[in-house]
């Protein structure tokens, strides 16, 4: 059995739920008090494969116009979640910036993109069909999660871990 380890960065805007989603996976709690990433925030999870083991290495880094696209957090990269608030709408407008950022230092990336928050349901102002055409002009596909409830979380990363395999 191999053991594999695997860069993945996390990019959104400020307060789209980025640390919370990474909480959720890797340590199975929420945390409802907002604390701004600074910079990046460096996890481990360790994920059992049919090929042995999967070591993805998580870097949650700092959201918003701030981000420097040249950035070295995102040198080394195998993949990325990208990530947007469905209750905020101009969160959504940012998939295609992050997701060139991400292309521009390793174009072949595997992306998801993931609408947090979906157990907001009244709040909620980004439509399925908004996230379905961002996303396929980006070529890919999206989840719909929540990082309070846990909803499609795992899924988030195991999707994210699949296209690695493949790539």
């Amino acid at each position: 059995m191999s053991v594999i380890q695997k860069k993945i960065c996390l990019l959104g805007d400020f307060a789209v739920g980025k640390t919370s989603l990474v909480r959720r996976f890797v340590e199975d709690r929420f945390d409802d008090k907002y604390l701004s990433t600074i910079g990046v925030k460096i996890s481990r999870k360790t994920m059992a494969r049919g090929y042995g083991t999967l070591n993805l290495l998580v870097w949650d880094l700092a959201g918003g116009d701030n981000f420097d696209s040249g950035s070295s957090y995102l040198r080394g990269t195998s993949g990325a979640v990208i990530v947007c608030d469905l209750t905020r709408h101009e969160t959504l407008s940012a998939f295609e910036r992050y997701a060139a950022q991400v292309r521009a230092v390793n174009p072949g990336s595997p992306l998801v993109f993931v609408g947090n928050k979906v157990d907001l349901v009244e709040a909620r102002a980004i439509t399925d069909a908004e996230l379905q055409t961002v996303c396929a002009a980006l070529n890919g596909s999206f989840l719909l999660a929540s990082a309070k409830t846990g909803e499609q979380v795992e899924e988030t990363f195991l999707a994210l871990a699949e296209q690695l395999e493949l790539h």
